[in-house]
C-alpha cells in the first residue's frame, strides 16, 4: 500500500498520529507538505510595480522562499519523527490543492485532516483546498478530525427551519 499523508502547520501532529494508527506496518508512506507561493507572487508583483525594471540582488521574494523552504523541512522532519517509522518526505511549492492532487498519482490512500471550522459538523469543517483535493484525488481518502468530533447538535438545521433551542446544562 502506498500512502500519502498531507500535513499542514495547524493539524500535522494529529494527521501523522492517525496515519500511524490506520496504516499497516508495511505501507510505503510519503509525508507531503505544500507551500503556497501566493506571498511570493505578491512580493514579485510589488517589486515590479514599485521598483520598476531594476531588480535588487536579494529580493523579498527570495527571502520568503528561503524561510518557506526551511519551515517545510523542519515540519517534515518533525512529522517523520512523530510517525516513528521510515517515510519519504516531499516538499512542494505552488497552488496547494493542485500540488496535493498531483502528488496522489499512484497512491492507494491519502490521509488529511479537516482544516476548516472544527467546532461544528458540516461542510465548513473542510477548507477550500481540502475540498478540492477530496473531490479530485484519484485514490481513497481518509479524512480525520484533529480533535474529538463535535456533537451532533452542531449540525445546521435543514433549510427554512429555525435552529433547535439551546440545551440547558444538567
Amino acid at each position: 500500500m502506498r500512502a500519502l499523508v498531507w500535513i499542514i502547520e495547524d493539524t500535522w501532529q494529529a494527521t501523522v498520529a492517525q496515519a500511524a494508527v490506520y496504516l499497516p506496518a508495511d505501507a510505503e508512506v510519503t509525508l507531503l507538505h505544500v507551500a503556497d507561493t501566493e506571498a511570493e507572487a505578491v512580493a514579485r508583483a510589488a517589486r515590479h510595480g514599485l521598483l520598476g525594471r531594476h531588480v535588487p540582488a536579494h529580493t523579498q521574494e527570495d527571502q520568503l522562499r528561503v524561510i518557506s523552504e526551511q519551515a517545510a523541512e523542519e515540519l517534515l522532519s518533525d512529522a517523520q519523527r512523530t510517525l516513528g517509522r521510515p517515510a519519504r518526505c516531499e516538499a512542494r511549492r505552488g497552488r496547494v490543492e493542485r500540488e496535493v492532487v498531483a502528488a496522489t498519482e499512484g497512491m492507494d490512500i491519502l490521509i488529511l485532516a479537516r482544516d476548516g471550522d472544527r467546532a461544528h459538523l458540516g461542510p465548513r469543517s473542510i477548507g477550500p483546498a481540502a475540498r478540492f483535493v477530496i473531490d479530485h484525488a484519484p485514490c481513497r481518502v481518509l479524512l480525520i478530525w484533529t480533535d474529538p468530533a463535535p456533537s451532533l447538535t452542531t449540525i445546521p438545521p435543514p433549510p427554512g427551519q429555525p435552529p433547535p433551542p439551546a440545551r440547558q446544562p444538567h
